[in-house]
């Protein structure tokens, strides 16, 4: 142990041995803070988790709503530190709670925004969950552009996690939300997105649909690109789809979308139309 950490430590037990002579709940939190940081610099990081868990219970008996999520947040940071993300998810939602009873729901958001951040390499489920919560919570109070830019994590993050359905549903949700702010420059590009999932699901009718709902916010180069897929579905041209896959512009895309552009099924008309044409022979 080095002198940092021993001088740290007895910083964090004469702190401790000080709570019951607090003179009141509020003043016994910050001491219990105080000591759980200290904990933290000493890399004792169980005793630190344990200080802020009990800083904790004396803001919420002290109704500071606030501080008690600050508190629940620097766990999550001590989680991070341990590589203990399945930890996150309680404790992220709990701060979440609280800065929302405290009425403060952009905390709240980034509360969830911080968490997901912290999740989404290792753990994306984690991550679309506290997504979904930022975006309900920025909607409730009526933040349309925040609302869009979690929207965009979430439909993107279901992409990756092959949830093609619940994807469908996001992109619709991201393009009204972006229609709402005239981002619709942003909407071209979210209706190729939603047009690759529909494709990757075979739902070509879907897709259809969608481009004629909302071609016309496309920019010329995606109205051309789309509609030379659509039509190569409809001729049954694999390398006609193939090409259009490949169109630049789609390679550039989230990278989301990138790589679901080369898991779309191929039209199989040229292949159906040799086997045909070879049984007829036989």
């Amino acid at each position: 142990m080095s002198t940092l950490d021993a001088k740290k430590i007895e910083e964090a037990e004469a702190l401790i041995g000080q709570t019951d002579s607090a003179a009141n709940e509020y003043a016994k939190a910050g001491m219990y803070f105080k000591a759980a940081t200290a904990y933290r610099v000493a890399k004792s990081f169980d005793k630190s988790k344990d200080c802020f868990l009990k800083a904790i219970d004396c803001y919420e008996n002290n109704k500071s709503w606030f501080h008690a999520a600050k508190s629940y947040e620097q766990i999550i940071l001590l989680a991070k530190e341990t590589d203990k993300l399945s930890e996150v998810e309680d404790y992220a939602n709990r701060a979440c709670c609280l800065y929302q009873q405290h009425g403060s729901p952009e905390a709240a958001a980034a509360a969830m925004y911080k968490a997901a951040k912290m999740t989404e390499s290792k753990h994306p489920d984690l991550a679309l969950g506290f997504y979904k919560r930022a975006l309900a919570v920025v909607l409730i109070g009526d933040s349309t552009h925040q609302a869009s830019e979690f929207a965009s994590k979430v439909s993107r993050i279901l992409v990756r996690l092959k949830k093609y359905e619940e994807a469908t549903k996001a992109l619709k949700k991201e393009i009204s939300l972006n229609l709402q702010t005239k981002s619709y420059g942003q909407v071209g590009r979210l209706v190729v997105a939603l047009i690759l999932v529909q494709l990757t699901v075979e739902d070509y009718v879907d897709a259809k649909k969608t481009f004629k709902k909302w071609g016309s916010r496309c920019d010329p180069q995606e109205v051309n690109t789309l509609q030379n897929l659509l039509k190569a579905f409809d001729d049954e041209d694999p390398e006609l789809a193939t090409k259009m896959l490949a169109s630049p512009f789609i390679r550039h895309m989230d990278v989301e979308y990138a790589l679901l552009s080369k898991d779309v099924p191929l039209p199989q008309g040229n292949q159906m139309t040799k086997n045909g044409g070879d049984n007829a022979a036989n």
